[in-house]
């Protein structure tokens, strides 16, 4: 009897197997209630930092501990000179909100 050579390799199997795996997962995570959450959450955010920035005159340092319990996941930055603010999660979601006179703080409009 003559032994049949196999193509793949052994490993190739699992090897395959995790790449569908982390595929299924991110689309999962894409498609998942978090990306909801994430787009609630970085607008909120956006809009209450920098009301608390660039209304009230706080830093963002200090404008970040009133973030709401949950939150803890969205990251801020600022860019004074467009007087806004962008809240972020990472990976999935960020929005940005800026200062207009007379209106207080609003958000960019939403591409999504």
């Amino acid at each position: 009897m003559t032994k049949r050579k196999s193509m793949f390799k052994p490993g190739w199997g699992l090897a395959l197997l995790a790449v569908t795996v982390v595929i299924a997962g991110a689309i999962w995570l894409y498609r998942a209630p978090i990306h909801g959450y994430a787009a609630a959450g970085t607008a909120y955010s956006a809009r209450v930092a920098c009301s608390c920035r660039f209304v009230a005159g706080r830093s963002l340092d200090d404008c970040a501990k009133d973030k709401l319990a949950g939150m803890e996941l969205v990251r801020l930055s600022e860019d004074d000179e467009a007087r806004s603010v962008t809240a972020s999660f990472p990976l999935v979601r960020s929005d940005t909100a800026s200062y207009r006179e007379g209106y207080g703080c609003v958000l960019q409009d939403w591409q999504s």
